[in-house]
């Protein structure tokens, strides 16, 4: 079922299909939630929740502060904290009470933040290719860049740019055609692209956070991933509630979409623990 709710006066879209457990997917940026379609293909006994986070695919960027990103005093900020309350919306909407989670990258920054707002809600997190770490001072600098580059008018070339870099080189090389799905899903607007740039330049320090989690973790990282090395990814490994850790050696960045039937194992594997 495809539908849309409302948050903060926009209108999101979310997609709702099979029957089991509850699983919330919260995809990467650029892409929207038909990043985990390949994935969810492959899962059974699970109701997969697959919101398309604000700004991206069927939902609404909708109004937003400016003035968090201190590089880019002018920028829209789209902040963890608000796409966590938009996730938190639609656990409301369905009316779920609690769910399990799993998050790339930015989707993955989001769960961390739905455990400080709401770990009432969270049963497990699993995290692929995402890590708790701030921006360090370079990943800042290429974040204002790429906001100068998007207000120039030129999101295609840093899409095209982008789909060659975050897809892992065994990919590209084997599955040519993932290069062209995932590039035709990478659609923000400007305002979209440089509101997410700024949220994710102002993303708070993690660590301390994982320090608390004392719900089951699952951490897939990709030893290809040019954005996100594994060795930040172990720092999940300080979770009070346990970490499982699995490093895909020929897996890029998006992980889930290069290699849907391998994560999907990893997946079904640590769900069995919920069922």
């Amino acid at each position: 079922m495809n539908a849309t709710y409302r948050s903060d006066a926009a209108t999101l879209a979310f997609r709702d299909s099979g029957a089991g457990l509850p699983v919330v997917f919260l995809h990467p940026t650029p892409l929207d939630g038909e990043y985990w379609r390949p994935l969810i293909d492959e899962l059974a006994g699970v109701r997969a929740l697959v919101p398309d986070l604000r700004g991206h695919g069927g939902s609404e960027l909708g109004i937003l502060p400016v003035g968090g990103f201190a590089l880019v005093s002018d920028a829209p900020v789209l902040s963890m904290a608000r796409l966590a309350a938009d996730v938190l919306a639609l656990l409301d909407h369905l009316e779920v009470p609690a769910a399990l989670f799993a998050g790339c990258s930015i989707g993955g920054y989001v769960l961390l933040e739905l455990w400080r707002q709401a770990p009432e809600r969270v049963r497990g997190l699993a995290f692929v290719c995402s890590k708790p770490q701030p921006d360090a001072a370079a990943n800042l600098s290429r974040r204002t860049a790429t906001i100068a580059q998007a207000r120039a008018g030129s999101s295609a070339a840093l899409f095209d740019g982008m789909a060659q870099t975050l897809i892992g080189a065994t990919a590209r090389e084997r599955h040519p055609e993932v290069v062209t799905e995932l590039r035709g899903r990478m659609t923000l607007t400007t305002e979209a692209l440089v509101a997410v740039q700024a949220g994710l330049a102002t993303r708070p320090d993690s660590v301390p956070t994982v320090a608390t989690i004392t719900a089951p973790i699952l951490a897939i990282a990709g030893g290809e991933d040019t954005a996100i090395a594994p060795a930040e990814m172990e720092a999940f490994y300080s979770a009070p509630g346990g970490c499982e850790f699995h490093l895909l050696p020929d897996a890029g960045h998006f992980a889930a979409y290069e290699q849907p039937q391998e994560v999907a194992v990893l997946l079904s594997a640590w769900l069995r623990q919920f069922a």
